[in-house]
Order: structure tokens, then C-alpha cells, then sequence
């Protein structure tokens, strides 16, 4: 059994209480998000052996702990990102990242010096001290040590919360070729709707000591139950492969199901499979396709669900109608935020044929 398994079940004085059950996938990136206070911090360091909870945690076949059996921190094959980098200030990066190499006997190393290096980019700095990095740069070497134990599973605890915006952007792209060329799953907790359409697979989300939801973040990101939809960034995350590069125009054609997506110019290569995320205040519909239209990107798909969210809007959720989409491959579902007056001048009701309009798209990885 690959799968992440954990059963924890904690108390502390003043009423908070943590009552979870989780099972998440042996690979990719599983994001639990919620705001803060809500125990997703507790729930990585339950994990981790640095808070004893009751319960049961199991992590790839091998027991961590039961009602027999209590694995301390050190025993456990985990690596552990904290909001801050806690690099050693005495040492320079490269003696850093020998630290995290030397904790796992060579015979049970799976990640090399240099795999880690050059995965987080980073070789350019190793003969510097701590003192010497930007916030991200620290980050990077955070992540590099902890990759370098070889662990079974990555815990990381909101590990961009403490960088400014353009710190962030440069450590997301890294955190996303992590999982995909590591191999190693992620757990990692974030209070930031952006960070877990960016990187999760897996999305668990989390209130009050409780889980509110656990699934695929794809499906899990469009519903109308839940609280994600009425965020103003409310969006979902499209998956998708690289068609094209059109240079002259700066954009280029993601394929999602079928459908052609234009975005702006990025740099993936063709043919490689990457993931869109689409906001709801940036979809309209429309009952036809316009070709005198501004926007590039109409594409069919059929109302399945609305839902009121005050005197003035209403929100929308659209199941594309995609050509490679059958059987158990449904097809992708967006959101749309519109104004009550539109849905009532266009008489929109479930079931309904209309016409997606997508006036921007941002590609993740």
C-alpha cells in the first residue's frame, strides 16, 4: 500500500480540539489548506512524531505509529521544510546541505549532492553563508537539505509565508518540478488558495480541527458546496498539454481535452503536460459563439450547476464540451462569476448549452 494513512486525534487546554482522518496518495503533492488556527501545522507535526497525537499513522506500508507502537521523529524517514529556512548560520551552503546528506547511511541514500543541487538550482551559491541569501535563496536550501535525507515523504509547513511576492515566484517553479523529478510525495500546508492551485494534486481542506473535504484538487476546487468557490479568487485548475509556440503573438496553444486554450508565451516545451489555472471573475457566457469578439479563448460547454451569492451575483459552474472527454474522462469544469442581471437577461438555468469565454488563463507548470 502506497498511500499516506493517518488517523490523529489531539486536545489542548482552551478548547481547541484536532479530529482528522486522512488518506492521501503515496505520490504527487497533497496541499491541506484553511486559515490559520484551523491544525493544519498540527496535523504535518503529528506526522512528523513532533506532536503525540492518538491515533494511527502509516506511510507506505510501514507503521509510524498505533495503539502499540510510537515512532520518535528521528526514526521516522521524513525531511521537514519550516516557515523559516533554520539553516545553520556557522556553515556555508555546501556544508548545509552535507548535513542533511550525512543523516541517512549511504546505503539508504536515493537523492545524490548533485541530484539536489541542480533540481533547486542552486549551485551557484554553495560556498556562500546563510547570512549571504535572498529569502528564497534560503528556501531553496531548506528544501535541498530536506531532500537530501532521502525521506519517504516531504512535510512542509507554509514555506513561502514569510517571502514577499516576488520572493514566492521565485520559489514556486521549483517546488514544482520537486515532486516530478524527485519522485518523493509532498505534504504541504498553506493558508494561500494560489499556492494550492499551483501545486496540489491532492487537496484536503481543512476548519476548525476538522476536515471539510479530501479528494483530486480538480475536483474538488469547481464545487459549489464548498467554501473555495466563493472566494474572490475562486478558480479551478485545468490540465493540459503544449501545442504550440506562437512567437509572433506571445502566446501559446495549451490543449485541454481537446479544446484549444491560448495563454501567454511560456517556456514548457511542446508536447509537455501542464496545468492552467482560470478564475471565476475572468469567465463570461455567452448563448453563441462571437467571432467579432475580443476574447480568443470561447469555448462550448453546458451549465450544470448556479448558485446565488448575494443581491448582485451569481456564480456558475461549466462542464466543458470536450472531444476527448468520454466515458470515465469527464470533461473539465470551470467557474463563472456574473451578475445576477446577466443570468436573468440570458433566462440561464442548468442544463443549459452556452458558450465559455475565458478572458485570461494563467499556465502553472
Amino acid at each position: 500500500m502506497s498511500d499516506i494513512l493517518a488517523k490523529l486525534v489531539l486536545s489542548y487546554p482552551g478548547g481547541f480540539a484536532l479530529d482528522v482522518s486522512l488518506q492521501l496518495p503515496g505520490q504527487g503533492v497533497s496541499v491541506l489548506l484553511g486559515p490559520s488556527g484551523c491544525g493544519k501545522t498540527t496535523v504535518l507535526r503529528a506526522l512528523a512524531g513532533l506532536e503525540r497525537a492518538q491515533g494511527s499513522v502509516q506511510v507506505n506500508g510501514q507503521v509510524w505509529q498505533n495503539e502499540h507502537q510510537f515512532l520518535p521523529t528521528h526514526q521516522r524517514p521524513i525531511g521537514y521544510v519550516f516557515q523559516e529556512a533554520s539553516l545553520f548560520a556557522h556553515l556555508t551552503v555546501k556544508g548545509n546541505l552535507h548535513y542533511g546528506l550525512q543523516r541517512t547511511a549511504k546505503a539508504d541514500r536515493r537523492v545524490s549532492m548533485d541530484e539536489a543541487v541542480e533540481l533547486l538550482g542552486i549551485a551557484h551559491l554553495l560556498e556562500r553563508r546563510p547570512d549571504r541569501l535572498s529569502g528564497g535563496e534560503r528556501q531553496r536550501v531548506a528544501i535541498a537539505r530536506a531532500l537530501l535525507t532521502s525521506p519517504r515523504v516531504l512535510l512542509m509547513d507554509e514555506p513561502l509565508s514569510a517571502l514577499d511576492a516576488q520572493r514566492k515566484a521565485e520559489v514556486l517553479p521549483f517546488l514544482e518540478r520537486l515532486n516530478q523529478q524527485s519522485g518523493v510525495p509532498l505534504v504541504y500546508v498553506t493558508h494561500a488558495l494560489e499556492e494550492a492551485v499551483r501545486l496540489a494534486d491532492h487537496l484536503v481542506l481543512m476548519s476548525a480541527g476538522r476536515v471539510v473535504a479530501s479528494g483530486a484538487a480538480s475536483d474538488l476546487l469547481p464545487r459549489l458546496d464548498l467554501p473555495l468557490s466563493q472566494l474572490d479568487e475562486a478558480s479551478v485548475m485545468l490540465p493540459g498539454r503544449v501545442a504550440e509556440h506562437d512567437a509572433r503573438y506571445g502566446q501559446s496553444r495549451i490543449e485541454v481535452s481537446g479544446l484549444p486554450l491560448w495563454v501567454g508565451l511560456h517556456q514548457a516545451p511542446v508536447g509537455q503536460a501542464v496545468r492552467v489555472r482560470v478564475l471565476a471573475r475572468d469567465v463570461s457566457v455567452a448563448l453563441s459563439h462571437r467571432a467579432d469578439s475580443s476574447i480568443v479563448n470561447i469555448l462550448p460547454a453546458h451549465i450544470e450547476a448556479l448558485r446565488d451569492d448575494g443581491p448582485d451575483t451569481v456564480t456558475l459552474q461549466l462542464r466543458l464540451q470536450a472531444p476527448d472527454a468520454s466515458g470515465a474522462q469527464q470533461a473539465p469544469v470551470l467557474l463563472a462569476r456574473i451578475t445576477r442581471r446577466s443570468r436573468d437577461a440570458l433566462n440561464l438555468v442548468p442544463g443549459q448549452a452556452v458558450f465559455a469565454q475565458i478572458k485570461g488563463a494563467a499556465l502553472m507548470r
